[in-house]
This record gives C-alpha cells, sequence and structure tokens, in this order.
C-alpha cells in the first residue's frame, strides 16, 4: 500500500496542474493529508462513495497522463543516473584522497 501511495503521490506531483479543483482537494486531502473518505464526503458535503468514484477514476487518469508523458518514468531514471554518478565520484575522490592519507599518516 505504501509504494502504491508513494507513486500516487509522485503523479499527483507531476500532474496535478491538469486536473480540475475538485480532483485535486479530494487526491490532496486523501493522499497527502490522509484524510478518511467519510472525512472527505463530510467536508465536500458529498457521500463516501462519490469521493471513492472520483480518486480512483482521478488516479486512473493519473496513470494515463503518465502513459502518455512519462514523466515519473524520467525522473526516476534521472535520479538514478545522478545517484550513479554521485557514487562514481565518491569513488574517484577515495581513490584521490587515499594517498594523500597514507602520506600524512606516515608523516605521524
Amino acid at each position: 500500500m505504501l509504494e502504491k501511495t508513494t507513486y500516487v503521490n509522485y503523479l499527483y506531483d507531476f500532474y496535478q496542474a491538469l486536473l480540475t479543483p475538485k480532483q485535486r482537494e479530494y487526491m490532496m486531502l486523501y493522499y497527502l493529508e490522509d484524510y478518511s473518505l467519510a472525512e472527505i464526503a463530510n467536508h465536500a458535503n458529498v457521500s463516501r462513495q462519490a469521493v471513492y468514484d472520483n480518486i480512483k477514476r482521478t488516479e486512473s487518469i493519473l496513470e494515463t497522463y503518465e502513459e502518455k508523458l512519462h514523466l515519473y518514468h524520467t525522473f526516476q531514471k534521472r535520479s538514478a543516473l545522478l545517484e550513479q554518478l554521485e557514487n562514481t565520484l565518491k569513488q574517484e575522490q577515495k581513490e584521490m584522497i587515499h594517498p594523500i592519507m597514507e602520506q600524512l599518516k606516515e608523516l605521524g
């Protein structure tokens, strides 16, 4: 469940501008503010089923946007490449610093 929540949160971050105000509000309350369906329904003065249907429909819309635009997928690839670059740089720095550290140790 946590993986799905994280995934939907990312999709919401990328595509929220494409949603209607009501869709944005329901998704924000449900996923970001952790409101229950009943709390959202009470807040919006609608049934729990209406809130549930809206959230499920919006999730589907967000997934459709991702299938077409690939913003989240590109973000994941970019993040992985940046992490790989960072790890490579750290390793190179260790290799450069190690001889200097050894010389310092020899000096006492």
